[in-house]
């Protein structure tokens, strides 16, 4: 046997059938399409609707909400920042912000800020100038001889709470 020989077994493989060739053909004048309208021309698809019936994704209840106003944090572990001190990616001597991160390669691009986490252990001094800090985590940098200067200051919810003049 060569490879010229080489075929599929008798069958294996079907022609395609030869639309709109006449009556005779079975498959002549609409080509199999039923009659004229949106759904007999090309490219046509209607996504989502079932003839009528209410389609599914509004038989489906309504759940939750987005909130425009959230805020989108990197959030990082103190493991990741003892790594990239042990790779020597960073330097513990000035204030470790978003941009030194995004540098060292711990985060890979700067959201709302830094959200620091307390996964993992710390064993260098540094000093954090972050967005917002988990209370083990801050405990964790201050014993570890570092300090947490937190960026967005919560409002308090009292505060929040008065209605204004």
């Amino acid at each position: 046997m060569k490879l010229n020989e080489l075929s599929d077994k008798p069958g294996s493989r079907k022609a395609r059938m030869r639309v709109g060739r006449g009556i005779g053909s079975g498959k002549g004048k609409t080509s199999g399409r039923g009659v004229k309208g949106q759904k007999a021309r090309t490219g046509v698809a209607v996504k989502g609707f079932e003839g009528g019936q209410m389609p599914l994704h509004r038989r489906l209840p309504k759940r939750g909400f987005n909130n425009i106003f959230r805020k989108e944090y990197n959030e990082v572990g103190l493991d990741r920042v003892q790594q990239a001190i042990d790779a020597g990616r960073l330097d513990g001597k000035g204030t470790v912000t978003a941009a030194v991160l995004r540098q060292a390669g711990v985060i890979r691009r700067e959201r709302e800020g830094v959200r620091l986490l307390a996964n993992g252990e710390l064993k260098a001094a540094l000093a954090f100038e972050v967005a917002g800090a988990s209370k083990s985590a801050i405990a964790a940098v201050e014993k570890a001889g570092g300090s947490v200067k937190l960026l967005v200051v919560k409002a308090d919810k009292a505060e929040a709470a008065e209605p204004r003049a």
